[in-house]
């Protein structure tokens, strides 16, 4: 039995190691049908979702040096792992839960501090990271162009106006001889 269990927590271990991040869940109301949904929606964020041993994941944690949540290993657990985009992660937990209303984020663990659900939520709400950077070159774009504008009218006020025909010949001037 000793060598089933050290099996089981250096499996949860391997989970662990796969991303900067782990997301805890309570999956009592999930069928099988919707865990191969979900986790086919993770696989677009290359995440992982696996249903752990509670007892597995509090000696795997420990070993890796991750905060305390022992308050959170209550009931069945599963642990959301892998991909390098948590905050897409959590756009589909978040997702899932409001269409299914059965899976529920007990706890999450970024760069070894905890995230509460609520702040897991917060994050499913930000915007992608490719639309914030879209939106960070609009605000250069902008402001690069305001500032264009700026110097352009500034040139314009600071150079007089060119005089109007000046060097068109006069339409009463005879013309030259041929030669």
């Amino acid at each position: 039995m000793r060598a089933e269990k050290n099996y089981l927590i250096a499996e949860v271990e391997t989970h662990l190691k796969k991303s900067d991040y782990v997301i805890l869940a309570n999956f009592s109301k999930v069928t099988v049908a919707d865990v191969a949904e979900l986790r086919k929606r993770l696989d677009v964020e290359k995440a992982e979702f696996h249903v752990v041993k509670n007892s597995s994941l509090r000696v795997a944690a420990k070993a890796l040096g991750l905060p305390e949540f022992e308050g959170s290993l209550i009931g069945p657990t599963a642990v959301v792992v892998g991909g390098k985009n948590s905050a897409g992660v959590a756009k589909i937990l978040k997702k899932f839960f409001e269409e299914k209303q059965k899976l529920e984020v007990k706890v999450g663990v970024m760069d070894k501090k905890i995230i509460t659900a609520a702040d897991l939520a917060k994050i499913a709400d930000l915007p992608s990271f490719e639309a914030l950077r879209s939106q960070l070159l609009g605000l250069f774009s902008q402001n690069a162009a305001a500032f264009v504008r700026v110097l352009d009218a500034r040139v314009k006020k600071e150079q007089p106006a060119a005089p109007a025909a000046t060097d068109a010949p006069a339409a009463d001037a005879p013309a030259a001889p041929a030669a």
